[in-house]
């Protein structure tokens, strides 16, 4: 696919933003062409630098993380690797970037906000550590890497700092000896293209949290967060947590439980 002049001047602007200089600027080009428009205007498309990309960034994050935290154990560097190459992660460098005012989009992917999307996003920064990699070599994709990505592993490496709330509300329930907690999807709004869910979380029968997303998982680990924030905080104040009474008898049974009568 050849560039025009003026696609070529928006590849100058993006490298100058990045402060990445391509040697073969069809690399570039790719990195940031959608599946939706290379379908249409029959041009290779950024997924399978996508693919190069992803392994190129877990190698590089998965090689710091060994050596920044050699007392760490395997299962906590892992955590730490999963929140930072998260596509909420990458989507909001690349959105921090610009890079989805140069994203090349269908005309049904543009209408449907698909510069703002942070699939689009997080694929598109992938493509481009790909596109790098090819050019450039390893040592200049880990250093465009570490640049952008420290803040995350900063975050998601402190002491206590919780990225998968849903893993961590049941390891919550498992510790008490409770049920796994249960998720159910309470309202959807919105257009196809845009859906917003609702959900709500169980635990004990008890509805502890709700939360709202994008997609079913976004709202799942806002629903769980909430969860755990407050049944947490029901422990440190010591406030009762059984399950919801289900009619007379359970209630007559929790009271003859606090009053221990047999």
């Amino acid at each position: 696919m050849e560039i025009s002049s003026e696609r070529e001047k928006e590849l100058q602007a993006l490298e100058k933003k990045l402060s990445v200089s391509f040697l073969n600027k069809l690399l570039l080009n790719q990195a940031l062409t959608h599946s939706s428009f290379g379908h249409e205007q029959n041009c290779p498309d950024n997924e399978r630098l996508e693919f190069l990309g992803d392994a190129v960034l877990k190698l590089i994050i998965s090689e710091y993380l060994y050596h920044k935290f050699s007392e760490r154990a395997e299962g906590e560097l892992t955590k730490i690797r999963s929140g930072v190459v998260s596509d909420e992660t990458l989507s909001l460098v690349s959105k921090s970037l610009g890079i989805g005012e140069y994203l090349l989009l269908s005309a049904n992917e543009k209408r449907s906000g698909g510069q703002r999307k942070k699939s689009n996003l997080a694929n598109a920064f992938e493509a481009l550590l790909g596109a790098m990699y090819l050019d450039a070599g390893i040592g200049k994709v880990r250093e465009f890497t570490l640049e952008n990505l420290q803040p995350a592993i900063e975050k998601f490496s402190r002491a206590g700092y919780i990225s998968d709330f849903k893993s961590a509300l049941q390891e919550y329930a498992q510790k008490h000896k409770w049920e796994i907690p249960q998720y159910r999807v309470i309202k959807e709004t919105g257009p196809k293209h845009r859906r917003v869910f609702w959900i709500e979380v169980k635990v004990r029968g008890r509805r502890c949290g709700i939360g709202r997303g994008g997609n079913k998982k976004e709202a799942e680990q806002r629903a769980a967060a909430m969860a755990l924030r407050k049944l947490k905080r029901e422990e440190r104040e010591g406030l009762p947590r059984e399950s919801a009474p289900r009619g007379l008898k359970a209630l007559l049974s929790q009271v003859r439980r606090r009053i221990k009568l047999p």
